[in-house]
């Protein structure tokens, strides 16, 4: 596989939700007419070799999902998922993001010191966070959604125990920067 192929792999792969072939050429510094043949390349690689992961394609951006055929399967994992208790790693970060939301993902990975890609695509089905991209920034920012707070019986995320002392605090703003 080629290079190029593999790092626009990796970049869907990562990603939770499609990915424009303009941006995929931002981040990969190359011409969208390279990028548009290496992913419909890796897309027909994926659909020959039958995995249980295919590349799609809607206008001009892809995206990695779950293969068809698997479909009853995914269904069963997402129920056990989206109906189980959060894990503690999830609810650390559930807590961080209605804390001092809204939180990028590079800053939440810095603060709880891992990738957490898997934990907020958990917390996106189960609706309990939300994501709004930056455009500017180029960036996606979570925050905590209406059913969240609702479901902690709250009338608002201000209305969470210490939460203005908490989100002012400038400890992990310092220690953020100081990461960088």
């Amino acid at each position: 596989m080629s290079s190029l192929k593999s790092k626009i792999e990796s970049l869907l792969f990562i990603s939770t939700k499609p990915m424009a072939l303009s941006l995929l050429a931002k981040l990969l510094k190359v011409d969208k007419k390279e990028i548009a043949k290496s992913a419909d390349e890796l897309m027909i690689d994926y659909k020959n070799n039958q995995a249980g992961v295919q590349i799609i394609k809607t206008d001009s951006k892809y995206q990695m999902v779950s293969a068809p055929d698997n479909v009853k399967v995914i269904q069963e994992f997402v129920a056990d998922e989206t109906t189980g208790e959060l894990s503690r790693p999830s609810l650390e970060a559930l807590t961080i993001i209605a804390y001092r939301g809204p939180v990028s993902k590079i800053d939440l990975d810095r603060i709880r010191g891992v990738n957490c890609a898997l934990i907020l695509r958990n917390l996106l089905i189960r609706g309990l966070i939300e994501s709004r991209l930056d455009k500017k920034k180029n960036e996606t920012y979570y925050s905590a959604t209406l059913d969240f707070v609702r479901f902690l019986g709250l009338n608002e995320i201000k209305d969470l125990p210490d939460y203005l002392k908490l989100h002012q605090d400038d400890t992990i703003d310092r220690m953020l920067i100081a990461g960088q």
